[in-house]
């Protein structure tokens, strides 16, 4: 998922990971300091830009990208060994990063964009959450056209004008992609046994 901050992709994030088990959260790596309330390991590992580079020199990172000034980046290791166990993976990256995962993981990934409802939405619920200064408010209203722009990128576009709607829309999309016949492990060999016993 991706989107302006301030849409909402972090709250919608959290309700998917809390109503549906199967789903499992990577965890990006990044340069800035920790905002109240984060948890190495949980919200991010934060590392140093000199580690980063050493990441991203190593291929170490499915993607990268600098915002604001920080770096974030989706290690390799834990992506790959999540989904040789069939497990789905929510990434909560921006338009840089949905664009390198599509180039390395393009048969498995589906992107989603979460739109704000206005500009006076966005606007206000980036003062409501309290973590930035008006200056970083003011930074982040200038870079979300920018930001919006790229929604054409992306599967499916969800405008978050209620979590719950936008919750609904969200479970939606991953059943019918969970539902696709490419990704439906062991149907072949369902459908044969099927047929032989008709």
């Amino acid at each position: 998922m991706s989107s302006p901050s301030g849409a909402g992709k972090t709250t919608l994030s959290r309700a998917l990971l809390d109503r549906d088990p199967l789903v499992i959260m990577s965890v990006s790596v990044t340069t800035r300091a920790p905002r109240p309330g984060e948890a190495e390991g949980k919200d991010y590992y934060f590392v140093s830009k000199e580690r980063f580079a050493q990441m991203r020199d190593r291929g170490e990172l499915l993607e990268y990208a600098e915002v604001f000034g920080n770096f974030y980046g989706t290690p390799r290791r834990p992506v790959e060994e999540a989904l040789a166990q069939g497990r789905d993976i929510l990434f909560d990256i921006d338009w840089q990063g949905t664009q390198q995962l599509a180039q390395a993981m393009e048969e498995d990934l589906v992107r989603i964009f979460i739109l704000p409802p206005s500009a006076e939405a966005l606007r206000e619920r980036l003062i409501q959450r309290a973590q930035d200064s008006s200056a970083v408010v003011a930074k982040r209203m200038a870079e979300a056209g920018n930001e919006i722009s790229h929604w054409p990128e992306y599967d499916y576009v969800i405008v978050n004008d209620t979590v719950a709607d936008s919750s609904e829309q969200i479970s939606a999309i991953l059943t019918a992609e969970r539902l696709r016949r490419r990704r439906r492990v062991g149907l072949t060999d369902f459908v044969r046994q099927l047929t032989r016993n008709l």
